[in-house]
């Protein structure tokens, strides 16, 4: 079965792969970053990867965040 996405590298990643980057598709394919997240959630169903959660980028303790977002929150 194919995917009717193109693949970041060109070839779709293995489990492993897919499990620990980011990304998975060409972002250049996209036209907004909310298309982007849809086609990435669907690239990792595909793959029986588990799917990343909104808060994927916010580190999980407070003094772990940058500068520029401690300064935000106060």
């Amino acid at each position: 079965m194919g995917f009717k996405y193109r693949w970041k590298n060109g070839a779709q990643p293995s489990r492993d792969q897919a499990a620990q980057d980011g990304n998975l598709l060409d972002e250049s394919q996209f036209e907004t970053t909310e298309e982007q997240k849809l086609a990435e959630n669907m690239a990792r169903k595909h793959l029986n990867v588990p799917l990343q959660t909104a808060d994927a980028d916010t580190p999980p303790l407070p003094g772990a965040l940058p500068a520029e977002q401690k300064e935000k929150r106060r």
